[in-house]
Parts: C-alpha cells; structure tokens; sequence
C-alpha cells in the first residue's frame, strides 16, 4: 500500500459545470460547478475511491501516460495527487452509527441517569477488547 497516488483526470466542461472522471480508475466520477471547485472535489473522489480499494484489498492500477489519454472538444487533462496518510486517519476515526437492542426497563434507568449511550459503548468496547487507542493510530509511533 503506497502513501502517495497520482492520477489523470478528464475535465469536461459544459455550460451546466465540470464533469470529472479518472480513466484508469472505473466509477470514480464527481462534478462541480467551476473548475476550481472540481479540483478540489477530484481530489475527495480519488481519495475516497482508492480508500475503499485498499479496504477490499483490490489491486490499485498505474496511472496511464498523459500522452495515451485522448480528449474531446471541451475537455481537458489534470493531475491529482492523493496523499493517503492523513485521509485514512480521517476515515478510521470517522463515527460508525450503530444500531443496538436493549430492554425497555434499563432504557428508561439509562435516560433516567442522563447516560450517554455512545461514550458507555465506545469504553465498554476499549474495555471487553483491551485497547485504549486506535491501533493503526499507534503503528505510526
């Protein structure tokens, strides 16, 4: 797993905006009103994208070769560079919404007593699986 990627985007603008796609990496698309604004969106779309490649441990492709990529009228050629340390820090802190079942009666002792259900399963977690940190956040150490 590599810490930095770039790759070629095609820009195609219209008058409705700016249309983005990566040729070598299939689905990855946003859009955006202006070109400045779709840099910026390009860049959270290959993040993203090659995140969850590297989540389903899916080969990440060579970008192709600027000169092998062919444009139409009204569009144009950028790089992105995906620096992925700080966005997969971003993404394994990111909240999980859980959805749990518990008896009627210790819900009601629970509001009663103001418990924060988030804070009590989060440490109950840390507890039952001896942690006190993210791990990958102590890999870096």
């Amino acid at each position: 797993m590599k810490d930095n990627y770039i790759f070629p985007a095609v820009f195609h603008v219209d008058e409705e905006g700016v249309s983005v796609c990566f040729p070598d990496l299939p689905g990855c698309l946003t859009c955006a009103d202006t070109m400045e604004e779709a840099f910026v969106r390009a860049k959270e779309a290959v993040q993203l994208h090659l995140y969850g490649m590297e989540e389903d441990a899916e080969e990440i492709p060579s970008p192709t070769s600027l000169m092998q990529i062919k444009t139409s009228r009204g569009e144009t050629i950028g790089l992105i560079e995906a620096w992925m340390p700080p966005f997969r820090e971003k993404m394994s802190n990111k909240a999980t919404s859980k959805t749990v079942t518990i008896p009627r009666w210790l819900d009601i002792l629970a509001r009663r007593e103001k418990v924060n259900y988030s804070h009590l399963l989060q440490s109950a977690l840390k507890s039952y699986l001896g942690v006190t940190e993210n791990p990958s956040q102590s890999m870096r150490a």
